[in-house]
């Protein structure tokens, strides 16, 4: 039965647009309107069934926990997600959860971010692909996404009032495109507005965000729920397109609406609007099917896994572990995990693998004997000298040693953001010694933002790094250790040789009330290639247990400002893998200056040893053009643009360039534009150049007239025409002015 808002009254309506409580909407049952149940994800289904919060602190149904968010990016993998996606959504049809809230896109500014677990990349295309692919399994089967935190919200330091201070065109190019691209693409239920200001207006009132750029640029037909309290202005909410307040208010804020609609304030329209989109929601399935499919879901979960973990560093080809080879496992976090983050995300997980026990079964199969010693104690009443003392002797008996290295739940979690990015000081000081005790160092890392590698880097032979890999994590860690499953996750992310290095240290994570973007869409590895600042490992990094070709670059022009690229890759080594082929473009046209090259496409590919296949990647309209902040569009500029392919981002495999006609970025000239502006107009330029310099043995400007225009290339034109002192009338000027809009008009 279909409700229309002009069959209920101005207070019913108002009551559909907050919660009934922390987790459902309200219920209109003489009009047939049922309440639905909104839940955190976005890794797995936290439903509560008792006591209610929103940061994880009291008990929640069992569900998967599958892989976190940071997990997944290093997957490079729409498939993986897509997967976890529809797993989740059909955990959420088992437990009668109508939306599913997650996933999130939020871009990691900063290493620093408290909840960067919850987060992909640093990098938009890589963040709304996996997004996208997310939102389109979870909502295949039945259940609503809610992408968030909508936007900018990239710090937890002051996250329910601090202003994000973000340019215009750095928001469309680095914190906007991954929300656009689960928009456009995967048409997810809900969008959720985040708790600050942007450019200091509430996200959860902000009609710019939600109505002209959400709705009106992207298309955007759901609803928009808030952040579990994010609303400061219900009545300016509404307004602005902000349309489920959670949790409810106990009714204060639907008299609040009404009240501002019989006063005039608040358009009875707008209510309309919202209350269509939340009637929408009331129709996404409800009921609970039965039991979570737990066995099937912790596979899936463990094939993830493994596919997520990255291969930093492997000297000597250490790994994987083989026969004949006595192990120490030295680290507490061997034997009790941590494998997910702290926060409303925190999942009751259905079971748990443990890296230890995992190890000891595949090394038991294999003959091989495992010694294990704590090492240290995430407790404050451990030995600290014991058990750092029992780990080197254990590692100094062995043939190689694997040592279990990380953050603990107390040091990173939504709620707070880190202020460091070493290692425990007991932890540095463990790896150090069993290194030199032991003749080969595995290091295994367990962390959900990155963490420094200095102090011991050196001194290890190999390092994995598993992030948070959810309940499997440990088996998906002894599958990659063992070779049971060949690594193939690349970073999402850069890790720097120091904090200080990253572009966002100065102005992270604000002062006073505000946060100044000031690096701009220099994020992450834009900056460090850019800048040429030297880093640890490079966003997209990673290695495998076999080796990979790349040849054959072919690159098309398939339009003014599109093109399709082919390469040709091929497993040279003696195991199938898996290979992640990064596009990036470098330009080298357009009036803007931007990043050295950006990641534009991507795709991975599984070979088995000897096998050839030719990728083909499109590069569309987006993978060459800027944010025109005067034009208020995006723009390809004519002229050259490299394609390259390479295994990272600070590493070039193979490139080719390619010249494009690109889009006209003519715009209509004022005698307020520029000199500079005026001379490089393709119809007003030539014709001013003909004006100022018409005597036959003069028919261009010398050497000492381009100087002059250099110097005043930067004033107003109609400050340089005065002091010509009538040399290029105005009249001409003006004459000059209609054909240019008379040329914009055309094109």
């Amino acid at each position: 039965m279909t409700i229309e808002p002009s069959e209920l009254s101005l207070e019913q309506k108002a009551s559909l647009l907050s919660g009934r409580d922390f987790w459902s909407t309200k219920p209109i049952e003489e009009a047939e309107i049922s309440s639905i149940v909104l839940t955190d994800g976005p890794h797995g289904i936290r439903l509560q069934t008792g006591q209610s919060d929103h940061l994880g602190m009291n008990a929640s149904h069992p569900a998967t926990c599958f892989p976190l968010a940071v997990a997944v990016g290093s997957s490079w993998d729409p498939g993986v997600a897509g997967r976890i996606g529809a797993a989740v959504g059909r955990e959420a049809r088992a437990l009668g959860v109508s939306v599913v809230l997650g996933p999130g896109v939020n871009i990691k500014r900063s290493p620093l971010g408290g909840r960067n677990f919850e987060y992909y990349s640093e990098d938009p295309l890589l963040s709304g692909v996996l997004g996208a692919a997310h939102v389109a399994g979870m909502q295949q089967e039945g259940p609503g996404a809610s992408v968030k935190h909508f936007a900018a919200n990239n710090q937890e330091t002051e996250r329910m009032r601090v202003s994000a201070d973000v340019d215009e065109r750095t928001l469309r190019e680095i914190y906007l495109p991954a929300f656009e691209r689960v928009v456009r693409n995967a048409s997810p239920a809900t969008v959720m507005c985040s708790y600050n200001r942007v450019n200091g207006v509430f996200a959860s009132h902000n009609p710019w965000l939600l109505t002209e750029v959400l709705r009106k640029d992207w298309g955007f037909a759901g609803a928009v729920v808030s952040d579990w309290g994010a609303v400061n202005d219900r009545v300016a909410g509404v307004a602005a397109g902000m349309d489920l307040e959670m949790p409810g208010s106990g009714g204060g804020t639907d008299a609040e609406i009404v009240a501002a609609v019989r006063s005039g304030r608040l358009s009875e329209e707008d209510v309309d609007t919202s209350v269509r989109r939340v009637l929408a929601l009331t129709e996404l399935p409800r009921v609970p099917t039965g039991e979570i499919e737990v066995d099937e879901h912790h596979v899936l979960a463990r094939e993830a896994a493994a596919d997520s973990v990255v291969l930093l560093k492997n000297d000597g080809g250490v790994l994987p572990l083989s026969a004949g080879r006595r192990i120490a496992v030295i680290g507490e976090l061997a034997a009790r995990p941590r494998f997910q983050g702290g926060g409303s995300s925190h999942i009751n997980a259905t079971r748990i693998d443990v890296a230890l026990d995992e190890i000891r079964a595949l090394a038991d199969d294999r003959g091989i004997p495992v010694e294990y010693a704590p090492g240290y104690g995430q407790s404050s009443d451990a030995d600290a000298e014991i058990l750092h003392a029992d780990a080197v002797r254990a590692a100094g008996v062995s043939d190689i040693a694997v040592v279990f290295a990380g953050l603990a739940a107390a040091d990173e979690s939504e709620g707070f953001d880190r202020d460091s990015i070493v290692l425990p000081a007991e932890q540095v000081t463990l790896i150090r010694a069993v290194a030199v005790a032991a003749p080969c160092t595995v290091v295994v890392l367990t962390n959900g933002g990155v963490v420094s590698l200095e102090g011991w880097h050196d001194d290890v032979d190999a390092i994995i790094e598993g992030f948070l890999l959810g309940q499997a994590g440990g088996g998906a860690l002894a599958d990659v250790l063992f070779g049971v499953v060949n690594p193939s996750g690349h970073l999402a992310e850069t890790i720097p040789l120091r904090l200080e290095d990253t572009p966002s240290w100065m102005n992270f994570p604000g002062e006073q009330g505000h946060v100044r973007y000031g690096e701009g869409m220099l994020v992450g590895y834009r900056y460090y290639v850019t800048a040429d600042v030297p880093v640890r490992y490079p966003f997209g990094h990673g290695l495998s247990y076999t080796t990979f070709e790349t040849a054959g670059l072919d690159v098309t022009a398939t339009g003014p400002d599109t093109a399709v690229a082919r390469v040709r890759v091929s497993n040279s080594g003696d195991r199938p893998g898996k290979h992640v082929v990064q596009i990036y473009v470098g330009p080298q046209a357009g009036p803007v200056r931007r990043p050295l090259r950006e990641l534009r496409a991507f795709d991975k590919v599984e070979l088995a040893p000897g096998e050839t296949r030719t990728v083909e990647v499109v590069l569309d309209h987006r993978a060459f053009a800027y944010w025109d902040v005067k034009l208020s569009r995006w723009v390809v500029a004519a002229g050259d643009y490299d394609i390259q392919v390479c295994t990272d981002a600070h590493t070039v495999i193979t490139s080719t360039c390619i010249t494009l006609s690109g889009n006209d970025i003519s715009r209509p000239l004022t005698l307020d534009s520029t000199v500079g502006e005026w001379f490089a107009h393709p119809v007003a330029g030539p014709a001013l150049r003909d004006e100022m310099w018409m005597t036959p043995e003069q028919a261009g400007p010398s050497d000492g007239s381009t100087e002059m225009l250099r110097m005043v290339e930067s004033m107003p034109m109609k400050q340089f025409a005065a002091f010509l002192g009538g040399a290029v009338p105005v009249q001409q000027l003006e004459h000059l002015m209609t054909a240019t809009m008379t040329t914009a008009n055309i094109e």
